[in-house]
């Protein structure tokens, strides 16, 4: 039974058929499927890059694949993308929550995933045009980093990284800058937690890579609300400027979306909605968010984008990076 506020707007729809994946579609062993990366294939294809745990409680990725994104997936009867610790040690405990970016300039897609090293975790980059075959870039952003996204063009000619670095001074949201995608630098912090008693308060991260709109890149991310009963993950929105996506232009006080239904609330981590990717509609304005929930299963809600960036302009806030970037001057 979904637990339900009938005074919350609703933007996005959750399907019917949820959860629309489980390990009891794997073709071999697997005790949870989740954080599914996922993109459109040129022949309509809804491919979801699942983030698979084994028994031993280690990761890898494997692809499920549906004509109709919804149900009849066709699952990869071996994993798609293991581990390599041999010869990337970063990832001697796995590889998680994938986000993938199809780059045109490339005809590629670019795959950022958090790779688990003694370390701790950081964020590595993986090429794929076919989804059999991996180009890795290895570790670009070293421990603790993960929710990261690879902007699908260039800004001001240097490819743009989005990131969540983990520091003493709070989880924030950053943006990295690189002209051959392994050397990175010119680090921003571009959406900083909350304090307080803020639903993204302490932490945040990017949710699903960005959507590029006419009016901005539109950002889902995931605020964490720490309780006396653990922690609640729920989605928020915030919006960029297109040729200067350091810079917030708005941002909801609200979270849009939150666990309510028992799949999303009963689970190996209870009370999470964790989405990594989405696909567009035909209409150029349906978005298929699909999500993780409670690090157990894949899901999938539907909205519009014109209705989440009529939303920000109603109920979302003008942003100001001063305070940000004050902040991160006086961390360096």
């Amino acid at each position: 039974m979904p637990f339900r506020n009938q005074h919350v707007m609703t933007l996005f729809h959750r399907e019917n058929q949820n959860p629309i994946l489980t390990a009891a579609d794997w073709p071999y062993e697997a005790s949870t499927i989740f954080n599914a990366g996922v993109t459109r294939l040129p022949d309509g294809t809804t491919l979801l890059l699942c983030r698979v745990e084994d028994m031993r409680g280690h990761s890898h990725l494997c692809a499920a694949r549906s004509r109709n994104g919804v149900s009849d997936w066709e699952v990869d009867p071996q994993p798609t993308l293991l581990a390599d610790p041999d010869h990337y040690p970063e990832e001697v405990w796995g590889i998680e929550d994938p986000r993938i970016t199809f780059v045109p300039e490339m005809n590629q897609y670019m795959i950022a995933y958090t790779s688990y090293s003694y370390g701790g975790p950081g964020v590595s980059l993986a090429a794929t045009r076919d989804f059999k075959h991996f180009e890795r870039y290895g570790v670009v952003m070293p421990p603790e980093d993960k929710d990261a996204a690879l902007l699908p063009r260039r800004i001001r000619g240097q490819w743009a990284l989005i990131h969540r670095p983990v520091s003493n001074w709070g989880a924030h949201i950053w943006i990295s800058y690189s002209s051959d995608l392994s050397h990175w630098g010119d680090h921003k912090i571009i959406l900083e937690a909350r304090r307080g008693a803020w639903w993204d308060a302490n932490k945040i991260g990017l949710s699903p890579p960005p959507i590029e709109t006419d009016e901005g890149w539109l950002m889902i991310y995931h605020g964490v609300r720490q309780t006396a009963a653990g922690c609640i993950y729920r989605l928020g929105l915030a919006l960029f400027d297109l040729d200067n996506p350091e810079q917030c232009l708005r941002r909801g006080d609200a979270w849009v979306f939150g666990p309510e239904m028992t799949y999303e609330r009963e689970g190996d981590v209870g009370n999470v909605v964790f989405p990594c990717g989405y696909t567009i509609g035909d209409d150029g304005d349906t978005i298929n968010l699909y999500y993780g929930a409670a690090d157990t299963s894949m899901a999938l809600a539907r909205g519009s984008i014109r209705e989440l960036l009529d939303w920000l302009h109603e109920r979302g806030k003008l942003e100001s990076n001063t305070a940000m970037a004050t902040e991160t001057a006086a961390s360096r």
